[in-house]
């Protein structure tokens, strides 16, 4: 044990009355819902980033945390890894994930980079060892370094484009090791800031090129994980190549790799590609590649991606009702990709993040759960579409049969209602 968490015990659910600031109040991790323990049905994770590697810094503000493991050597990465399996069992958590320059430092060049990662990842597997949290997935980081500032596989020069295919495997071997359950790509820079120095075309290859490598060498080394793309719009460059849902449903078609490939869905992204979180969830469901979440919320007077943690139940709610009808997580899970704010600078203030974030999720799948076993709001949509449980046959005409069946049925349809306000009461009435 570090001494950074000094004097925090353990968070105990005491239920919804209790008066205890460190407690949980809904999440009763090992309740039932719908035949399966909460803990089993959110699969929460801390981001190793945010939590341990960011300095507080802002577009227009500088660092205001001052950590004690903050620097650039192995000894202070193990302090790192040593205050974050404190936070893991202060919070119960199962599961967490990193980038590899959240865990290592970075070396003078790749090979000792590479030495950094192999390093750290043997000291974080001895702590997995007796802790109860396991890794959800791990990532590269190919955005933070200048080489990365016109992107990393959609990059112009071809060594940028090697180096990330390197780290890349570095980044999948130290999953592979640590049991990760997904691996995951966020192309934080893959786009482009304007078009009068783009090939539009190239850079899309390269990029499919790249992702078919990744998952050919999940197959030559045996991960069993999932590899999963990170949709990620318009931040920082004007267009990303992994827009959204539909965008990177597409890339995979193109490119032979739906299948291969699901996607893990951020609430703050969704929001900057102009969707609801429960759009792109419900989408990636119907698209069958909805891989896990990141969780957390943007500041909507704020025009950039805050990553704060969630705290309105009812939009958690829509999301998780998305993922309990689609049969919920498999390999993934809820990443809290979030981060304090700049002015929250005590230990304290990190734990209590997470417990109440914990809680709305808890009370959000739960009151989804709920909605989802009553099915009132499930038979009102079939009820909607209710008119073709009949008339399929008329996908296989053709606009000569429709014309023939109007004029010699003498159809003159008119509107029904969408009964929106009344579903949104619906709704409300579980949240």
């Amino acid at each position: 044990m570090s001494d950074f968490f000094r004097d925090i015990e353990p968070i105990k659910y005491r239920g919804p009355d209790t008066k205890e600031e460190f407690a949980f109040r809904y999440y009763d991790q090992s309740k039932l819902v719908m035949g399966k323990r909460l803990a089993e049905h959110l699969r929460f994770s801390v981001a190793w980033w945010h939590s341990f590697a960011w300095p507080g810094n802002d577009p227009f503000g500088s660092q205001t945390f001052e950590r004690p493991w903050f620097g650039d050597s192995m000894e202070l990465a193990k302090l790192k890894a040593d205050v974050a399996f404190d936070l893991f069992a202060i919070l119960g958590q199962p599961y967490f994930c990193f980038h590899d320059l959240d865990i290592r430092p970075e070396g003078r060049n790749f090979n000792e980079s590479h030495r950094n990662l192999e390093e750290i990842v043997d000291y974080i597997g001895q702590k997995m060892v007796g802790a109860k949290t396991k890794l959800l997935w791990g990532t590269a980081n190919l955005f933070t370094h200048r080489r990365y500032m016109a992107g990393a596989a959609t990059n112009p020069d071809p060594e940028v484009f090697a180096y990330a295919a390197a780290t890349v495997k570095n980044c999948i071997d130290a999953t592979h090791q640590l049991r990760g359950e997904n691996y995951v790509l966020w192309g934080g820079r893959e786009g482009y800031e304007t078009l009068l120095n783009t090939d539009l075309k190239r850079e899309r290859d390269q990029a499919g090129r790249f992702l078919g490598m990744v998952v050919e060498y999940k197959h030559k080394i045996g991960f069993e994980g999932t590899i999963l793309v990170e949709p990620k719009p318009q931040e920082p460059t004007k267009h990303q190549y992994d827009y959204d849902v539909a965008s990177v449903y597409g890339f995979l078609k193109d490119f032979d790799l739906d299948g291969e490939v699901k996607l893990n869905i951020e609430q703050g992204h969704a929001i900057l590609a102009g969707h609801s979180f429960e759009h792109e969830l419900a989408l990636a469901a119907s698209l069958g590649i909805l891989g896990s979440i990141d969780m957390n919320r943007n500041d909507y007077q704020s025009g950039w991606d805050t990553d704060q943690f969630p705290n309105s139940v009812s939009e958690v709610a829509l999301a998780y009702y998305e993922i309990l009808k689609a049969g919920g997580f498999t390999t993934g899970g809820t990443n809290f990709d979030a981060k304090l704010r700049r002015q929250s600078l005590d230990p304290e203030d990190l734990v209590l993040a997470h417990v109440g974030a914990m809680d709305v999720c808890a009370r959000g799948l739960q009151a989804a759960a709920a909605l989802l076993e009553d099915a009132d709001l499930e038979e009102a949509r079939m009820e909607r579409y209710s008119g073709w449980d009949h008339t399929e046959s008329l996908f296989k005409d053709g606009l000569e049969e429709y014309f023939q069946y109007i004029t010699s049925n003498d159809i003159d349809p008119q509107p029904r209602s969408g009964r929106q306000e009344r579903l949104e009461n619906l709704v409300n009435r579980y949240v």
